[in-house]
């Protein structure tokens, strides 16, 4: 059976990429993406599940900024692209560009999301400015010139529900989407209807709470309606959710030291019990104020506990003040609040709900709760893995986006 092929835009450390080949619907011609431990980790992941040889996956995995279009569609970099690029890719795609991977073959589809900070609205609460001249605004332009460039049979761009309402340069960045997609000869959700392209991860298998926006798009007057694959992905909400216990309730256990200790040049303050099997299930050292703050927190059941009576809690502990809660801990019998990319500075809002281990998740059980497969490797440091899970797309989410897709193209192949 001939596979749809896509490129993945903003790839990160491969969440849509994962999910999209899961389906078995899928050859991924090309990801591309800049930072080098993400990159590190999708190379790596190719080659140890996908079939690729190391100089495939290095030729497949590009690494490279996506806002210098030109370049990344055509090759022929120039001589300050080479010195910022050149070492970290495969000698072709210097030359020949996205094109040169493509080889001749069509694009059926271009997938990815824009890095999100410029848009989500805890990152515009933290600018000076709201973010409205963050570069990251206009990123979209460059998935733009990429569709019109390679003509794919439909996109899928997911993002934060933020962008909804980002308004950078004083005009709504949902406007600034719909215009530049029509300019190309593409069809989206009309700005005003956009807000009902909002998808929750925990409807399809993925053991989280997190809303996402799903912008699909199609070639104007061309013979699949936009509609259809939201109606195909509305259809594959599931009847159960997954929760936190389905997720990482198995999971090797840790007992706490009597003092912590020094290993080499970390401290320690949690020990395995029994054997692990996984990598990665390792607890960040906890202080003995964080212990004993863990031990109330689950012993009062303090998630429950008014918002006043939270953030004064945090006061009483460490005498500052906050406008924010800071600690949480996750609920077995529910999927988990959204994985975020802060977990990589610390993990207290991210507390295991187990009055025995007192810790807050590894990086494995980020992993699991993004439903990635307990094989999927992470090749970086541990702060930068945090990091990348809570940035990437849940795998179960973008395997769900990929069968409806699929079944949407199917359908009409078979016209």
């Amino acid at each position: 059976m001939k596979k749809y092929t896509f490129i993945d835009l903003f790839a990160g450390c491969g969440g849509l990429t994962e999910g999209f080949l899961q389906t078995g619907k899928y050859e991924a011609l090309a990801h591309v993406e800049w930072e080098m431990p993400m990159i590190n980790t999708l190379r790596h992941r190719l080659v140890q599940k996908w079939n690729h040889s190391e100089e495939e996956a290095e030729k497949r995995v590009v690494c490279f900024d996506v806002q210098k279009t030109e370049e990344l569609i055509h090759g022929n970099w120039s001589d300050e692209t080479k010195k910022l690029y050149a070492a970290k890719n495969s000698a072709s795609i210097v030359e020949h560009g996205l094109e040169g991977l493509c080889e001749g073959k069509t694009v059926d589809l271009i997938i990815g999301g824009p890095p999100c900070q410029a848009y989500s609205i805890a990152g515009r609460a933290q600018s000076p400015t709201g973010m409205k001249f963050d570069y990251r605004n206009y990123l979209f332009e460059s998935f733009v010139k990429i569709v019109d460039h390679f003509k794919p049979k439909a996109f899928v761009f997911e993002n934060v529900p933020g962008l909804l309402t980002a308004c950078p340069g004083d005009k709504p960045v949902r406007e600034r989407i719909y215009e530049a997609f029509d300019k190309i000869g593409y069809e989206i959700r009309t700005p005003e209807k956009l807000k009902d392209s909002v998808y929750c991860a925990e409807d399809y298998e993925t053991p989280q709470k997190r809303n996402r926006i799903i912008i699909i798009g199609v070639p104007k007057n061309g013979p699949i309606d936009k509609e259809e694959f939201y109606e195909a992905l509305t259809a594959r909400k599931c009847k159960k959710y997954t929760t936190v216990r389905d997720a990482i309730g198995e999971m090797p256990k840790f007992r706490l030291l009597e003092q912590p200790k020094r290993v080499g040049r970390e401290n320690v303050s949690h020990e395995l019990i029994g054997e692990c099997p996984y990598s990665l299930h390792i607890p960040r050292y906890h202080s003995p104020r964080d212990v004993e703050v863990f031990r109330y927190w689950l012993a009062h059941d303090m998630n429950h506990a008014s918002m006043e009576a939270r953030k004064q809690f945090y006061t009483d502990i460490t005498g500052k003040h906050s406008n924010h809660v800071k600690y949480r801990n996750l609920e077995w019998d529910k999927p988990s609040p959204t994985v975020v990319a802060h977990l990589h500075k610390d993990g207290l809002m991210f507390i295991l709900p187990d009055q025995e281990q007192l810790r807050s998740i590894t990086i494995r059980e980020a992993a699991c709760l993004q439903s990635f497969p307990l094989d999927y490797e992470f090749v970086a440091s541990r702060p930068y893995c945090y990091k990348m899970i809570g940035n990437a797309v849940p795998v179960a989410f973008a395997r769900n986006i990929g069968q409806a897709v699929s079944k949407v193209l199917d359908n009409h192949k078979n016209k």
